[in-house]
């Protein structure tokens, strides 16, 4: 597998208010390509490496739905709940991105080269803050979540025992200012008390993917019609809606398009069934 490697002193925005920024990323596409990436929502999903049935279950429903949704899914190539989430993503015809603990050319663990493969072939990113050579140390692993979480709108945590290092994730969640939402589990489930014990905290309770698309402020559409455009301008109004945007104000000022354009790009996209008017000049896709 070989891996674009590309460095430099960018980090995207949404690391440069975390505590602990990282100096240097080093990322397999491009800067701005990145973080046009990142301007979409994006959900974290991590959880604990020795997953069960159940787990494993809810981690592939609710991160494949949310990539059904154009959300993009991030999360540490970890065994068990990270690697679900990757694959769930890809699966659903999704984006993922993957924070590692270990440089780009030594992909960790290296069972997971294939996942990290499929993830850059679908147009996601790996992306890691260790140049060449380092070795995966044990703090690196702590370290690499307060990326995960950094880049997230919100962290989903699936299944966690009381001890998990996901928990870690959470914490930083919390430190830097973004919504942890967990999955209950069955009381006498040791696999679970780290996610009810969030919960019991005051994390949001997780039992649909609907939850998670009310967390990040984002309208159910019809997840059979391709979020793609026919050129760069009908890519940019949906790109938006994506995000969030629904005023058609707002859109036509954000995407930069001249009046007349928005208007009859506006107009194709309507016609060819891929967003839909909800009233008062406000937008959602289909």
């Amino acid at each position: 597998m070989e891996i674009n490697k590309i460095s430099s002193n960018y980090i995207p925005q949404r690391l440069q208010d975390i505590s602990s920024k990282p100096k240097l990323l080093y990322s397999s596409m491009p800067a701005a390509q990145l973080e046009t990436l990142l301007k979409r929502k994006c959900l974290a999903v991590v959880g604990s490496r020795k997953v069960t049935a159940y787990g494993r279950q809810v981690t592939a429903g609710l991160a494949g739905k949310a990539a059904e949704q154009g959300v993009v899914i991030i999360s540490g190539l970890a065994l068990g709940v990270d690697a679900i989430a990757h694959q769930a993503a890809l699966d659903a015809g999704g984006t993922t991105i993957a924070v590692l603990p270990s440089p780009l050319e030594t992909v960790y663990p290296a069972s997971h080269r294939q996942l990290a493969s499929s993830i850059l072939a679908q147009g996601g990113a790996l992306i890691s803050e260790y140049p060449e050579g380092t070795e995966a140390y044990r703090t690196n692993f702590i370290a690499r979540n307060r990326l995960v979480s950094g880049l997230a709108d919100a962290v989903l945590i699936t299944e966690a025992a009381e001890k998990s290092g996901s928990l870690h994730t959470a914490n930083f969640a919390l430190d830097q200012g973004k919504e942890v939402l967990a999955v209950p589990g069955n009381i006498t489930s040791l696999t679970s008390e780290g996610t009810n014990n969030l919960i019991k905290a005051g994390a949001r309770p997780v039992t649909s993917y609907k939850d998670v698309l009310l967390a990040l402020g984002l309208e159910e559409h019809d997840a059979s019609v391709p979020v793609y455009g026919r050129n760069p301008e009908e890519q940019a109004i949906l790109d938006l809606l994506l995000q969030g945007t629904s005023d058609g104000e707002e859109l036509q000022k954000t995407s930069h398009l001249a009046i007349a354009e928005f208007n009859k790009t506006l107009t194709m996209l309507e016609i060819s069934g891929k967003i839909r008017a909800i009233g008062a000049n406000q937008w959602a896709l289909r």
